[in-house]
């Protein structure tokens, strides 16, 4: 029951079909995720707070989906999905809602955010035999193996595994090719435009294979993202690639779930760290990790049908001169009360070494400290 509610929060596709609220002549559907929680935060550079937080363990969207069949086993399909805010009723617009910019922004330096994206995915496409191709604003496969195959907290709450491992989340102008070969194998690879300027920002590829066998399954992807343009007096490189890989895997056992990840970042923007060269970025640490090794493990326990506990452990090993090291140790557990319907609680510590800013965030914010616990609420439709 969490499995699939929690797919479906980061995915926004398979519970949508089930959940339709409009289902028309040509497939056309909706589907959404409310979520809302109280956010504490400790170990803050300036005044921590605990305030109402929207999207803590999933981002709140609303988002529309169809297909329609356009040849013999071909259709086109196409997705959309905008961010909603619990907290103050609004569209994620921070000149509206007065508020610092958000996850992605803050952790993505290879976008444009003048143009503020709201949107969570904004797709078109074909599907069939050949696969599925896509085009248009989509998550990148490294952050899907990590999300969906190593991290058993799904990319969301504290505990997350994106607050010290890979880069952004989604890429802009991207074009997606992804197949379910037999014996439970699968591949896929991107690739992307850079943005409209003279920058290498926004350019990248990327590629994923997978296998699932039984209670195993497995997922290797790479990334590689043009960055802004560094200063000359930065303290690592001035390498314009990102390169992120990573090697994910899960195994199903008799008492629960126990997931593992290696991963290797490498390049300006490759760590969860925003680039130092962002104008917004005065208030935040400005030395990310130029290359590192990350581990990580963690197990999912289900007490009952609707109880799960939770738990992962991180560990980034900075390769640069700095050493600036960290662990992020993180529990949580998650009430399921319906299939589309359940509460959730999380405690996340990073342990910074030598300088290092790391902070502990959630599937919508940064976050500005090393601890924080989540209490929230998330219903799916």
């Amino acid at each position: 029951m969490l499995k699939s509610l929690v797919t479906f929060a980061m995915l926004g596709g398979s519970a949508a079909a089930a959940c339709a609220q409009d289902a028309g002549p040509r497939g056309i559907t909706t589907y959404g995720v409310l979520d809302a929680g109280v956010v504490g935060e400790r170990g803050c550079t300036n005044a921590c707070t605990t305030r109402v937080g929207s999207g803590v363990a999933s981002a709140s969207r609303i988002g529309i989906q169809g297909s329609e069949a356009v040849g013999q086993n071909t259709s086109a399909i196409f997705g959309f999905e905008t961010e909603l805010r619990l907290d103050t009723g609004r569209a994620a617009n921070n000149h509206e809602t007065g508020r610092t910019l958000d996850h992605e922004q803050r952790r993505n330096p290879g976008s444009d955010f003048a143009r503020e994206h709201l949107e969570h995915q904004a797709w078109v496409g074909l599907t069939g035999e050949f696969g599925a191709v896509t085009i248009g604003r989509q998550y990148n496969l490294e952050y899907l193996a990590l999300a969906d195959v190593a991290d058993p907290f799904k990319g969301g709450t504290a505990g997350s595994a994106t607050n010290l491992i890979g880069g952004p989340r989604r890429t802009d102008n991207s074009v997606q090719y992804y197949k379910t070969l037999p014996n439970g194998f699968s591949a896929g690879a991107s690739w992307a435009a850079r943005d409209l300027d003279t920058s290498p920002a926004g350019r990248a590829w990327g590629m994923t294979v997978g296998l699932t066998s039984g209670p195993l399954t497995v997922r290797a992807a790479h990334r590689n993202q043009g960055a802004v343009r560094a200063q000359l007096n930065y303290k690592t490189s001035n390498d314009m690639t990102s390169k992120n890989s990573l090697l994910a895997a899960n195994l199903r056992l008799g008492w629960g779930t126990a997931y593992a990840a290696y991963s290797m970042s490498r390049g300006i923007s490759s760590s969860p760290l925003f680039n130092p060269d962002n104008p917004y970025a005065a208030g935040m640490a400005r030395t990310p990790s130029n290359s590192s090794r990350d581990v990580l493990f963690g197990m999912a326990v289900p007490v009952d049908r609707s109880f799960t506990l939770l738990a992962s452990y991180i560990r980034k090993d900075d390769r640069d001169l700095a050493n600036q090291d960290a662990n992020q140790a993180a529990f949580g557990a998650s009430y399921a009360v319906s299939r589309r319907t359940d509460f959730y609680a999380a405690y996340s510590h990073i342990r910074n070494r030598n300088g290092a800013g790391y902070t502990v965030g959630n599937a919508s914010a940064p976050g500005s400290g090393n601890k924080a616990f989540n209490i929230g609420m998330r219903h799916a439709f």
